[in-house]
């Protein structure tokens, strides 16, 4: 029997060569900067979700998601258009400021079970969630965005990050 991460669910390597969808909750969203500048046009699907598992905290205009059990975070799941998911994955690596193996980065790209609207369809997708720093930060003294949803009410401007 494998171990169990927080979240309750096996913890997943990452598996560059799957081409899973993105869960996406904050400037990435439909209707919000990041997306007109990156998914625009080159996706095939945006359906609302949640993510169980993660809390949400603000950022200076822009959000982040931390592992935290019993939290919930809304967003969408993006599936890329095809021939899109290469190019999109690397730019929303860069987008995020993500490098893998980096200590510095600022969020770190993870697979987790996102929920569709229906409240009961399973989808393993991409989230960039904080990294480990970063979330120690906010975990201290951030400033929770209640309901996991940063469309919300909120004062900080969009700058170019999602997550």
């Amino acid at each position: 029997m494998s171990p169990l991460d927080p979240r309750g669910s096996p913890p997943t390597p990452l598996v560059e060569e799957a081409e899973l969808p993105f869960f996406v909750y904050g400037t990435l969203r439909p209707g919000e900067h990041n997306h007109d500048l990156f998914l625009r046009g080159r996706t095939r699907s945006e359906e609302p979700g949640r993510m169980r598992g993660l809390a949400l905290y603000a950022g200076p205009g822009y959000p982040y998601a931390v592992d935290e059990p019993g939290g919930t975070v809304c967003g969408e799941i993006v599936t890329a258009g095809p021939g899109a998911y290469e190019e999109l994955l690397a730019e929303l690596d860069e987008l995020e400021e993500y490098v893998p193996g980096d200590a510095r980065s600022l969020y770190e790209r993870v697979v987790r079970d996102a929920v569709r609207a229906d409240g009961v369809t399973v989808v393993r997708a991409w989230v960039y969630v904080a990294g480990p720093a970063v979330a120690a930060r906010l975990r201290s003294g951030g400033t929770p965005i209640a309901g996991g949803d940063w469309r919300g009410p909120r004062t900080d401007a969009p700058a170019r990050r999602d997550g």
